[in-house]
């Protein structure tokens, strides 16, 4: 079906945003970059391994559901308080990276939450058509 590729693309993508934001809290500072960073990697590589390796078993769209609820997460806490471009990244440049990234994340998060929990009802109804 349509909506397996659809949700290992819109999986990969916030693979893909998730370690972009990563990757630019560390270039600004606000991570570390250290051995804390392992757990990062560890999920990432879970996460993809599901979408990758588990795409259309029950393992993969938990594994897909849970790191997508994760990305919306990011997204989620990025919007509160002082918002996307307040607080320590207000005046820091490269914004349009940091602010793309994390709505972008929040778009293909919140898509692959919809399709993997619709591929986890559809598991429970039996083989589709």
């Amino acid at each position: 079906m349509r909506h397996r590729l659809t949700l290992t693309i819109t999986s990969l993508l916030s693979i893909l945003f998730v370690a972009l934001h990563i990757a630019d809290d560390i270039v600004r500072g606000f991570e570390t970059g250290g051995l804390s960073t392992l757990r990062a990697v560890l999920t990432l590589t879970v996460w993809l391994y599901g979408t990758l390796m588990l795409a259309e078993r029950r393992s993969g769209y938990v594994i897909m559901l849970l790191g997508s609820m994760l990305g919306c997460l990011v997204s989620v806490a990025h919007m509160r308080g002082a918002g996307l471009v307040g607080g320590r990244i207000a005046h820091t440049s490269g914004m349009l990276l940091w602010v793309f990234t994390v709505l972008a994340l929040g778009v293909t998060a919140s898509i692959s939450v919809v399709l993997s929990a619709r591929g986890l009802w559809g598991l429970r109804r039996g083989p589709s058509r």
